[in-house]
C-alpha cells in the first residue's frame, strides 16, 4: 500500500526500519515529530507486511475520520475501501479494508469482546504521549493480549514527543522494545514570542482575563498582515472562541472564520478541515494539537492555555480548569504551521515565560472520574490494574470513589471483582451511570426511549446548544441536522442492540409511570403509556446520576439545590428556570465557586424523582439542634432535599438532652444564664485548679462542656428547649463537680471574701487565676504586716491598695516592702490632698479606719 503513495514525508525514510524492528520484536515505538506523516504513512507501511487489518487507535473521533480521509485520498480511494475508520455511530469498512482507524474506546471494547483480536496482524497506537484513559487501557490490555494470546500481532505506540523510555519498557517487558525516530520536521517553524503589554491575571477555575482574549485577536491580526496562509489561533474552549471570533468579526468579508472544538456536530468540525475559497483563521481548542492536518495553515496563534477536566470526588461533579499549556503542547501545536510549507507560530508569552512552563501535560489518569475505568480493569479480570502495562498507577482516592459507584450499581462485589450485571453494564459500552440507565429504564419507559435518552447523554454536543435536553432530543427525532441525527440513530441502534434479551419493546411503561402525564406536547409516541419526554428523560437522568436531582429553592427561580447536596444555578435567561424539579444530566463546579453550573438538565416532577432516586429517599425522627434552639421533627427526604417535615410533639427525652448538649457545644455555654454568683463561684473554682490540681475540677469552656452531663444533668434531663437552659442556676450546677471534701474545703481555701484590719469583709477578684486580687483603701490596711494567703497557705493576694478616692495607688503582693519603700512617697503625695484621712507615720501601728474625720464646725 505504501508503494501506491508518492507523496514523499520526513517519516518514509525510517520506516523500512521500523518494519524490520517490529519484525524482529513484534512490538516498537515510533517517535516523529508533528507533520512528519507517522499518522499517515507507518499504517500503510505496516499493511504492506501483516496478513492481518491493521487497526489504528486516535484518541479522537475528528481525528479518526481525518486521518482516514487522508490516507484514502492520497490513495486515491473512497474511504471504506482499502481504508475506512469507525467511531461511536459511525463506520466506514468493507471487506476490502486493509487499514481502520478508530478511537481508542473503540479498541478497548474490542480487546473485551475477543482479547485474540481476530484478523488483525497489527495495533498501532497513535498519540499515545496524550495519556488519554482509554490510550493508557487500550495499550495495557493489548500489551497482556499479545503476551498471553497474540505472540504474532505487531504491537506499535506512536509519540510525537521524545519521552519513550516508559512505553519503549511497557511494551517490550524484559527487554525494551526498539524505538525508531524520525528526526525532523517536513518545514522550519519561526517562533515568534508575543507576550501582552502588561501582566495578564493567571488561568484558573474562573474565566480568561479579557485582555488576554484582547491580545490574541490583536496577534491574529498582525498575523495576518505579517505572514501568508491560513491562521489556526489556540485557545482553551468554546466560549474563548466565540470571544475571540466576535472580536474579528470585521474581517468576514475578507476572511473565513471558523471555530473547531469538540462540542461541535461532526459536520461543523470537518468544514474547518476542508480548503475554502478565501484565507481562513479557525479558532480551535487542544482538538486541533495533534493527528489532525488543518489544509493551507501557514501560522499558528497560541494563547498558551489549555482546559482541564478535573473531578471533585466528594460532589461527583466535573470541572473544567484553565491551565498554562506544557511546552510539549506548546510544540505539538507550532508543529501545525508546518505540515504543509515553511510556517510561524505567534506564542503569546514571553521565551522566559516558556522555559517555567510543565515538561508534559498532567495525564488524564491523575485528575479524571474513573469510574469507567474502574469497570474496565473489573472486566479485564484485573481489578486493581496490578500487573498491567499502565504507565502510571491510578490515585488511590479516585479508585476507592470509583468502586464505591461501582458497587452501588451492583457492577462489582465485595472484592472488586465484576458481578453478572457489572458485565451487562461493561456491555453497553456507555459510562457505567448511563449503561445502569439503559439497563433499569428500558423496563420503565421502553427500550427505544431508553436507548435514545442514553445516546444523547453519552454525546453532549449531540443535543446542540440550549440546555434543555428534551429540546435536543426532539431536534434529533426531527432530524434539524441530518449527519448528527444520523450518528445519533446509529448509536441508538447499537445501545438497543446491547440490552439483554427480553428486554422491553418501544413505548412500554410502568403503571405507576404511566399514571403520571405531562402536557399534550410532551407526550411520547404511541403506546408509552402517557408518560411524557419530560418525565421519561427525567427518569433517565435521575437512575444515571440520582446525586443530581435537584429541586428549586425558591419558586420561579434559578437556584436549585441538588439530593446530593450541592447548589446550581441556570445560566441567566434558561428556559428552564422555574421548574419545581430537574434531573441535571450536565454540570460543573469551578474550585471555590458558591455553587455548580447546570448545562444540561430536563423537568420532572417530584413522584418521578422519588422513583429515580429510590435509595436516597428516607424517613427520619430527628431532634437536633438548629437555628439556635432544639428541633424535633419526621423528616422526609431525597438525600439532601427536604420533601416533607412534621413537628413531634413528644420526642424521646434523651434525643433531647443530645440536642441541648450540641448547642452549648455549637454555640457556647452564653446559652446558660451566668449570674455574678455563678461567674465568681466558676473563677474560685479555676484558682483551686491552677494552684492545687486535681482533684479540684477543670472549669474552661472546653472542660465544662466535655462533663456537660455530668453537672448539668439533672437540669438538661428536664429542659425542652433553649429557654429552659437560661433558666438553670449555674452556681448551684457548678458544685456538683466538687467532690465531698473539696467542697467543705472551697470557703477555706479560695474565700469569696477576706477580713481586713478595718473590719470590713472585701470580695476577692479570682478572675486571674493565678494572681487573685483583693482592692482596699489603704487606710483599712493599717496595722496589717503582711499581704494575707490563701490556697492554704500557698498563695499571697495581690493587694490594690486605693486612695480615700478609691483609685489604685499602689499593687503589691509584699505589704511589709511597701510599708518601708512605697509608702513613704505615697503618703508625702496624697495627704496634703486628702487632709481629712489619717496619713500615719507608721502604718504598721497605726489604726485602721474606713471613715475619714469629721469636719470642724
Amino acid at each position: 500500500m505504501l508503494s501506491d503513495v508518492t507523496l514523499d514525508l520526513p517519516v518514509r525514510p525510517v520506516l523500512p526500519a521500523l518494519v524490520a524492528a517490529l519484525d524482529a520484536a513484534g512490538a516498537g515505538i515510533l517517535v516523529a515529530p508533528p507533520g512528519t506523516g507517522k499518522t499517515t504513512l507507518a499504517p500503510l507501511a505496516v499493511a504492506d507486511r501483516v496478513t492481518g487489518r491493521v487497526v489504528i487507535a486516535q484518541p479522537r473521533r475528528v481525528a479518526a475520520r481525518a486521518a482516514a480521509r487522508r490516507m484514502a485520498e492520497l490513495l486515491g480511494e473512497r474511504v471504506g475501501d482499502r481504508v475506512g475508520y469507525a467511531v461511536r455511530g459511525e463506520r466506514q469498512v468493507s471487506r476490502a479494508t486493509r487499514v481502520e482507524v478508530v478511537t481508542t474506546g473503540l479498541l478497548v471494547r474490542r480487546l473485551h469482546h475477543d482479547p485474540e483480536l481476530p484478523g488483525t496482524g497489527a495495533v498501532l497506537l497513535d498519540e499515545c504521549h496524550e495519556r488519554q484513559l482509554d490510550a493508557d487501557l487500550a495499550l495495557a490490555f493489548a500489551v497482556e493480549a499479545r503476551a498471553t494470546l497474540r505472540p504474532d500481532l505487531w504491537l506499535l505506540a506512536m509519540s510525537a514527543t521524545p519521552d519513550t523510555d516508559r512505553f519503549a519498557g511497557l511494551l517490550g517487558g524484559s527487554t525494551p522494545a526498539p524505538v525508531v525516530r524520525a528526526e525532523s520536521a517536513l518545514h522550519p517553524v519561526q517562533r515568534v514570542w508575543a507576550p501582552p503589554a502588561r501582566p495578564i491575571a493567571a488561568p484558573g477555575g474562573g474565566p480568561v482575563d479579557r485582555a488576554l482574549l484582547d491580545h490574541v485577536a490583536t496577534t491574529v491580526r498582525r498575523a495576518l498582515r505579517e505572514r501568508d496562509g491560513d491562521v489556526l489561533v489556540f485557545l482553551p474552549g468554546a466560549g474563548e472562541i466565540a470571544a475571540v471570533t466576535g472580536r474579528l468579526a470585521d474581517l468576514r468579508d475578507a476572511v473565513a472564520l471558523l471555530p473547531l472544538h469538540g462540542r461541535q456536530r461532526g459536520s461543523e468540525q470537518d468544514a474547518a478541515l476542508r480548503p475554502a475559497d478565501r484565507r481562513r483563521v479557525v479558532l480551535a481548542t487542544a482538538l486541533a494539537e495533534t493527528s489532525l492536518t488543518v489544509p493551507g495553515v501557514r501560522v499558528v496563534v497560541d494563547a498558551g492555555l489549555s482546559r482541564v477536566p478535573r473531578t471533585d470526588l466528594a460532589r461527583g461533579l466535573g470541572a473544567l480548569i484553565t491551565v498554562r499549556v506544557s511546552r510539549a503542547a506548546a510544540t505539538q501545536r507550532a508543529g501545525r504551521a508546518g505540515r504543509e510549507a515553511p510556517g510561524a507560530v505567534y506564542r503569546c508569552w514571553s521565551a522566559a515565560t516558556h522555559e517555567r512552563l510543565p515538561a508534559r501535560p498532567e495525564p488524564e489518569i491523575a485528575t479524571a472520574d474513573l469510574t469507567g475505568f474502574a469497570l474496565e480493569l473489573a472486566a479485564w479480570g484485573r481489578p486493581d490494574g496490578v500487573g498491567l502495562a499502565l504507565p502510571d498507577a491510578p490515585p488511590a482516592a479516585a479508585m476507592a470513589v470509583a468502586r464505591d459507584t461501582l458497587a452501588t450499581l451492583g457492577a462489582v462485589d465485595a472484592d472488586g471483582r465484576i458481578t453478572g450485571r457489572g458485565r451487562a453494564i461493561a456491555a453497553a459500552g456507555a459510562h457505567p451511570r448511563l449503561a445502569r440507565a439503559l439497563l433499569d429504564g428500558a423496563g420503565l419507559v421502553g427500550a427505544e426511549r431508553a436507548a435514545e435518552v442514553v445516546a444523547l447523554l453519552a454525546e453532549e454536543s449531540a443535543a446542540g446548544p440550549g440546555d434543555d435536553l428534551v429540546a435536543g432530543w426532539r431536534r434529533l427525532r426531527a432530524g434539524a441536522d441530518a449527519g448528527a441525527t444520523a450518528r445519533w440513530r446509529a448509536e441508538v441502534r447499537r445501545l438497543r442492540g446491547a440490552l439483554p434479551a427480553g428486554s422491553p419493546p418501544p413505548g412500554r411503561a410502568t403503571a405507576d409511570a404511566a399514571g403520571r402525564t405531562g402536557s399534550p406536547e410532551a407526550s411520547g409516541p404511541a403506546g408509552s403509556g402517557g408518560l411524557s419526554d419530560d418525565l421519561a428523560a427525567g427518569l433517565l437522568v435521575g437512575l444515571a446520576y440520582p446525586e443530581r436531582l435537584a429541586r428549586v429553592r425558591r419558586p420561579g427561580g434559578a437556584a436549585y439545590l441538588m439530593t446530593g447536596g450541592t447548589a446550581a444555578e441556570l445560566a441567566a435567561g434558561s428556559g428552564l428556570t422555574g421548574s419545581d424539579w430537574l434531573a441535571v444530566a450536565v454540570a460543573d463546579r469551578t474550585p471555590g465557586a458558591p455553587s455548580a453550573r447546570i448545562r444540561r438538565a430536563t423537568p420532572l416532577d417530584e413522584a418521578t424523582a422519588r422513583e429515580a432516586a429510590g435509595p436516597l429517599l428516607s424517613t427520619r425522627r430527628e431532634v437536633g439542634w438548629s437555628d439556635g434552639d432544639v428541633v424535633a421533627r419526621e423528616v422526609t427526604r431525597l438525600g439532601a432535599i427536604v420533601l416533607q417535615e412534621r413537628r413531634l410533639d413528644r420526642p424521646d427525652r434523651a434525643d433531647v438532652t443530645a440536642a441541648l448538649l450540641t448547642g452549648l457545644r455549637q454555640d457556647g455555654l452564653g446559652l446558660l444564664s451566668w449570674t455574678p454568683a455563678a461567674r465568681a463561684l466558676r473563677e474560685r473554682l479555676a484558682f483551686t485548679r491552677h494552684h492545687l490540681g486535681a482533684p479540684w475540677p477543670e472549669v474552661s469552656d472546653e472542660a465544662l462542656l466535655a462533663a456537660a452531663p455530668t453537672w448539668l444533668g439533672p437540669e438538661l434531663s428536664g429542659a425542652r428547649r433553649r429557654a429552659d437552659l437560661a433558666r438553670v442556676d449555674v452556681a448551684a450546677a457548678l458544685r456538683r463537680l466538687l467532690p465531698w471534701a473539696q467542697a467543705a474545703q472551697l470557703d477555706e481555701l479560695a474565700p469569696e471574701r477576706i477580713a481586713v484590719p478595718s473590719g470590713s469583709r472585701i470580695r476577692l477578684d479570682y478572675s486571674d487565676p493565678a494572681a487573685p486580687v483583693l482592692a482596699v483603701k489603704l487606710q483599712e490596711t493599717f496595722g496589717w504586716p503582711a499581704a494575707p494567703r490563701i490556697g492554704g497557705g500557698r498563695v499571697p493576694v495581690l493587694l490594690h491598695l486605693l486612695s480615700p478616692a478609691g483609685r489604685p495607688v499602689a499593687v503589691t503582693a509584699d505589704l511589709a516592702s511597701f510599708w518601708r519603700t512605697g509608702y513613704p512617697q505615697v503618703r508625702g503625695e496624697l495627704r496634703g490632698r486628702y487632709p481629712r484621712h489619717p496619713w500615719p507615720e507608721d502604718p504598721t501601728t497605726a489604726t485602721p479606719t474606713r471613715r475619714a474625720t469629721p469636719r470642724r464646725r
